[in-house]
Parts: C-alpha cells; structure tokens; sequence
C-alpha cells in the first residue's frame, strides 16, 4: 500500500505524470496510431498524384515504428502507461504523413517548413515527457542542463532524418526523394530551433513541480 501510494504521488508531481493519469490518455494514444495506420493504407492503396516521388512505401515501415517506440520501452516497468510520450512521438509521422496524403507540400511552399518545425517541437516534447517519468533520473539534472540535453537530442534526431532521406533520395527507393541543398540546409535550422523551443516547453510543463523553481529556471 505504502509503495502504491509512493508511486501515485511521484506521477502526479510531474506534468507529464498528471497528463499520463488522466482519463482517456491511453485512447489518445490509441486513437493517434490507428489514425497513422489508416492515412497510409489510403496512401499505398489510392493512386494519388500528390504522393508522387514521396517515397511513402519506404516511409511505412519507419513511420509505424513510431508506434511501437514507447510501447517497447516501456515494458510495463512503471504506471500509469506513459501516453503522453506516446502521443507525442506518434503525431509527428501523422502530420506528415496526412500533410502528404492531402497535398499540403505541393499546395503550399511553407509547409514543409511548418511541420519541420512543429513536429521538432513534439518530439523533443516526448522526449521529456518520457524522462520526467522514470523515476529519479529527471530530478537530478538543473533545468538548464535538462534543456540542453532536449535540444541536443533534437539536433541529432534531424540530423539522422535528413541522412534518411539522402539515402533514399540517392538509392530511389520507395520511388525517391526530389531534395535539394537548400532544403535540407532549412530542414536543419527549423528543426533544430523546433527542437529548442520544444525542449523549453517540456521542462517547463512536463517536469516535476515539486523542486524549487530556481532548479527548473532555464535563466
């Protein structure tokens, strides 16, 4: 009894913990892959124009992995079941992905730049919510440090996603990628701001709200 009421404290000092125990987090979470899944089954199964040279059956097998990311990792090794995290890592490949199945990139030259930087931002949001969930691990580190570490990750992460592409771009696979070096250069400057604001935003209202708040101060 003593351990359940421990462990119920603790996820409810943090935002992230707050939002976990809530009521329908866990059908957010659900709700979000079960939309990703059937925005790709209308793109590998209805020819359509905007989606060519978009590379979206190369993109099926990463983007639901997503999916399975925090499930994975969680492995039942706390409660209540991380949703947020979940949530957070899952809508970015679903705004891509319905940003492509609509023909948002072709109809406007901007949005390739909005959602680089929107889904930077809910990543490295995710990130954090997973991290003020593992016990102890969070509340050691200054809110600076913490911040640093986000957009560190967030920087990486892009990176990594844009070296994706190349190798796409460059082996054609799942159709190709049109890319130039103007566009991965933006992708890199928006993602990794995205990835900084995000990073605030999760130390900010995802972290644990019992600490003094000169050790969550990001100034």
């Amino acid at each position: 009894m003593t351990g359940w009421l421990y462990s119920s404290v603790g996820v409810m000092r943090t935002g992230a913990g707050r939002l976990d125990a809530s009521r329908g987090s866990v059908w957010a979470a659900m709700a979000m892959k079960a939309a990703l899944l059937l925005a790709f089954v209308v793109a590998l199964t209805v020819p359509l124009d905007q989606l060519e040279g978009k590379g979206m059956a190369f993109r099926f097998p990463l983007f639901m992995l997503s999916a399975a990311i925090v499930p994975l990792a969680w492995r039942r090794r706390f409660q209540p079941y991380p949703a947020t995290a979940d949530v957070l890592v899952v809508a970015p490949f679903l705004l891509d992905t319905l940003g492509n199945l609509v023909g948002l990139y072709d109809a406007y030259d901007a949005t390739d730049d909005v959602l680089h930087t929107i889904n930077w931002i809910l990543l490295v949001a995710a990130f954090h919510a997973w991290r003020f969930r593992r016990d102890g691990s969070a509340a050691a580190m200054s809110g600076r440090d913490a911040w640093l570490l986000g957009a560190g990750i967030g920087a990486l992460a892009i990176v990594g996603w844009e070296i994706a592409e190349w190798i796409v771009a460059e082996t054609g696979a799942g159709g190709g990628l049109a890319l130039t070096y103007g566009d991965t250069v933006g992708d890199l400057a928006l993602s990794t701001a995205g990835g900084m604001l995000g990073s605030w935003l999760g130390v900010r209202y995802l972290g644990d709200f019992s600490v003094p708040s000169g050790a969550t101060d990001l100034g």
